[in-house]
């Protein structure tokens, strides 16, 4: 089986391409390969023409299945299924374009679509990970995000709950990152605090490529800032104990409320302290995916 990822370059699509993909090779029993291709390689005209003549030598080999993931994705794939007519069309993230004009169409739930026809529901956007069961008792991972367009970051905000969660896990091992939406001055100031010499603190760019997933697989518990969606999925799925962290919303919406329902439904919490965390669910979306799309 041949998966071709037509990508636009973004690190958080390539990740659920990716997510789906290894999902469905743990389960084929047969071989399956990924062909990752660069929308810039796929111009337009030249998938018309491909179209005229049923033709298109832009890949290693035949595709099974085209995945695209965001908007800059969407028309590409729809004319590469009319150019590979035996290809399964599959298209995460809710699409602009009519749900009927893909094979498959993977759109997390908070989105509010209906599941019904072509569609797959998600709790969150797919992620690669899976739980190694390698969690180590008391070891916690911090992981700070920033402002987006629907949260203004706190400092003074983030450092309280910081202290906190220090304060109520003295027997825990803490260690603290970034990203790159974090405000550049926050760890200058995060070290002037006293509780801060308990942590173990990795600045995102210090990071490698996977680092932040492989801690994921080491933590119990991990506590992740409101505005991180995905993060707090990734640590859900690999079998972690999760906290939110809050910080200021600047409005009300399908995403805030979501988090607001794994909050009350205890799927994550508001605590500071680990024992106190709700316990580590079991998050197998891609697998879930995957199971679904093998079986048409």
């Amino acid at each position: 089986m041949h998966i071709v990822y037509v990508s636009d370059g973004k690190a958080g699509h390539r990740s659920q391409a990716v997510g789906l993909f290894k999902a469905m090779q743990r389960q084929y029993t047969d071989e399956v390969t990924f062909e990752e291709v660069n929308i810039q390689d796929l111009p337009i005209f030249s998938l018309l023409m491909g179209m005229l003549i049923k033709s298109f030598r832009g890949f290693s080999k035949q595709p099974d299945y085209i995945f695209g993931v965001g908007s800059h994705t969407q028309l590409r794939v729809v004319l590469l299924g009319k150019i590979y007519r035996q290809a399964k069309t599959v298209i995460l993230m809710k699409p602009n374009y009519p749900f009927t004009w893909f094979d498959h169409v993977i759109i997390p739930e908070h989105d509010g679509i209906a599941e019904n026809g072509n569609v797959i529901l998600t709790q969150g956007a797919l992620n690669p990970i899976i739980n190694e069961q390698r969690h180590v008792p008391n070891r916690i991972l911090i992981a700070l995000g920033g402002s987006s367009k629907r949260h203004q970051w706190n400092e003074e905000k983030v450092l309280h709950s910081l202290k906190n969660i220090v304060d109520n896990n003295l027997q825990a091992e803490f260690i603290l990152t970034t990203s790159r939406r974090t405000p550049s001055e926050f760890l200058t100031h995060l070290k002037l605090e006293s509780f801060a010499e308990n942590l173990n603190i990795f600045p995102v760019e210090e990071t490698p490529q996977g680092w932040i997933f492989e801690e994921m697989q080491k933590a119990e518990a991990v506590w992740v800032t409101e505005d991180s969606v995905s993060m707090i999925f990734e640590a859900l799925t690999a079998g972690c104990r999760v906290g939110v962290i809050e910080i200021d919303r600047l409005k009300q919406d399908r995403i805030t409320k979501s988090i607001d329902q794994m909050i009350e439904k205890k799927v994550i919490s508001k605590t500071e302290s680990n024992a106190d965390l709700p316990q580590a669910q079991t998050f197998k979306e891609a697998e879930r995916v995957a199971t679904y799309l093998l079986a048409k």
